[in-house]
């Protein structure tokens, strides 16, 4: 014991004599502007659709809303969804323009299977979507559905998160929204018995679909 006692001490001696002298060179300046990660060749809907996809969520590209429309109807009509929800009013007149039933009432929310958001704005790097409580479909839908369609667009793709942040600070003047969040991928936990469970405290799907609205040069 007294060894232990004597060993500790030395090491908090130590500590305080370089404390007490403190080594005279000085850090430079620190750049916070590089990139950390070497920068991909690949266009950023190509990297965000990888790394989307290997985080299990899924990817469907469309050259137009026309496009969109006739995808989603499809896929609607395939899986046999119903009880889809959307409060964004720009997206409310885009679903009515393709004939698609969709609930707006604040009492369906929580009976609501399926909820279609817009979002702020998507991460390429991390395969990640960027939403805040700011947009029209708040704090709740994304999480309340059992599957969160996102509707994006390619002039809404970040490389980083750090220019998903600055995109947001000037789109609202510096106004922060009380909530900024990214999702990546699909809600899971391995908390009960160790077994891995996808959508235990969310949306066990998620489904980005990325329309194109950059024209080409």
């Amino acid at each position: 014991m007294r060894d232990s006692t004597t060993s500790k001490e030395k090491i908090l001696k130590k500590i305080r004599k370089a404390l007490i002298h403190k080594s005279p060179q000085e850090m430079g300046d620190i750049d916070n502007d590089s990139e950390i990660f070497t920068p991909s060749d690949e266009p950023l809907e190509i990297q965000f659709a990888q790394n989307f996809s290997a985080l299990n969520g899924k990817f469907i590209f469309c050259e137009n809303e026309e496009e969109f429309l006739e995808n989603f109807d499809f896929i609607a009509k395939d899986n046999e969804w119903e009880n889809l929800f959307c409060l964004e009013p720009k997206l409310k007149e885009l679903l009515k323009k393709g004939k698609i039933k969709f609930s707006d009432k604040e009492e369906n929310l929580l009976a609501t299977d399926i909820g279609l958001t817009y979002c702020e704005c998507l991460i390429a790097r991390t395969g990640s979507v960027m939403i805040t409580s700011k947009q029209a479909s708040g704090r709740r839908l994304p999480i309340y559905a059992n599957f969160h369609i996102v509707v994006a667009y390619t002039s809404q793709l970040m490389n980083n998160v750090k220019d998903g942040l600055k995109y947001i600070r000037e789109k609202y003047n510096d106004q922060l929204p009380s909530m900024i969040s990214t999702i990546t991928g699909p809600s899971k936990t391995a908390d009960i018995e160790k077994t891995l469970v996808q959508g235990a405290h969310g949306p066990r799907e998620i489904i980005v679909f990325l329309i194109d609205d950059v024209p080409l040069n």
